[in-house]
């Protein structure tokens, strides 16, 4: 994999500026763009990766801090309330990270949002929300009123682990909507990973236990698809 940088912004929101990871691809453009959501651990050198690879893959990435206003001990819960009331800081806070990647001469103007665990479920409910293509992986458990939820949503590449403890059922039931609505959907269940298989995170062994853990062929074809599903949505 071609080596990205990545490096610290600040983003403009409506509740003043956060800050974002930001990765650019090399070479001229203009590219797409992806937000990114982290899960509920927060940003690090885990999403720094993953923001270098999809900068790697030719999109600019852009990973706002959802707990940039006083750090994941006294944000959680607030960020979490907003994901479930769908309104709030943390979707201004990711809209306003989308404007920012749209602001950039380098960006095409498409931007699409890919999201973790908590920001899977982010991606969802952000899906009609403005962007071209979104990528949850183990966004669990669906956000409530799916159907609603995902009323005017852009295609989905959704991707879980059949090993997921709080994901049972998941895969099903946003099959059914997304053909009830007749979304451009591309789902996968992998069947020898759990929840959060795409993140390398501390403890490995005891997660795995729990029916969490990275599991390496399970990422890499999770995200061959997300980058081709990206090209047919983002690319056009």
């Amino acid at each position: 994999m071609t080596k990205i940088a990545v490096k610290k912004t600040e983003v403009d929101t409506p509740d003043g500026p956060i800050d974002a990871l930001l990765s650019v691809p090399q070479g001229d453009g203009p590219w797409p763009g992806v937000v990114v959501v982290h899960d509920a651990i927060g940003y690090g050198p885990d999403n720094e990766a993953t923001a270098a690879r999809i900068a790697a893959a030719g999109y600019i990435a852009i990973t706002p801090n959802l707990y940039s206003r006083g750090g994941r001990a006294r944000c959680v819960t607030r960020v979490f309330r907003e994901l479930l009331s769908k309104r709030g800081r943390a979707l201004d806070d990711i809209l306003a990270a989308r404007d920012h990647v749209q602001s950039m001469p380098q960006c095409t103007g498409a931007v699409g949002i890919a999201g973790f665990c908590m920001g899977g479920q982010f991606a969802l409910v952000m899906s009609p929300k403005g962007f071209g293509a979104s990528a949850p992986f183990y966004g669990t458990p669906l956000p409530r009123d799916l159907s609603a939820t995902l009323d005017g949503a852009c295609p989905i590449v959704a991707s879980f682990g059949r090993r997921d403890p709080i994901g049972r059922g998941a895969p099903a039931r946003l099959r059914e909507v997304v053909e009830d609505k007749n979304i451009p959907a591309d789902i996968q269940v992998y069947a020898d990973a759990g929840h959060s298989f795409a993140n390398k995170l501390p403890g490995q062994p005891l997660l795995r236990i729990a029916g969490f853990g990275y599991d390496e062929a399970a990422t890499e074809d999770a995200w061959r698809r997300v980058f081709a599903f990206f090209a047919e949505h983002l690319r056009a």
